[in-house]
């Protein structure tokens, strides 16, 4: 039995590194809408952040499973990075609702 907890904990370790991933993700896509950026910039910026991501990926593996590349491993950051995608695309609709709920309330009481 401890070694079937022990894959589980990878497992969920892996579902974390993909939402980690796909929030660093986020980020920069955030960053660049807030501040234009020219498309060499936008380049090095997905160069640099595919570069820090395959290094944070390597280092759980490693950490994880000794080095060993498990397909449930990578079944998990996927579903950690589709996990995190649904959560900031519920985040923007209740901002939205938020948003216009409350820009609504101020128009109407001048």
């Amino acid at each position: 039995m401890p070694e079937i907890r022990e894959e589980i904990m990878i497992f969920f370790t892996a579902v974390l590194t993909g939402a980690v991933l796909r929030t660093a993700y986020r980020c920069i896509s955030c960053l660049r809408e807030w501040i234009r950026h020219e498309p060499v910039a936008i380049e090095l910026e997905d160069l640099f952040y595919w570069i820090a991501a395959s290094i944070y990926f390597f280092v759980q593996i490693y950490h994880t499973s000794d080095g060993v590349i498990r397909w449930y491993f990578i079944l998990g950051v996927v579903l950690g990075a589709v996990f995190a995608s649904v959560f900031f695309g519920w985040m923007k609709k209740l901002h939205k609702k938020i948003y216009t709920r409350s820009h609504k309330d101020f128009t109407k009481n001048p």
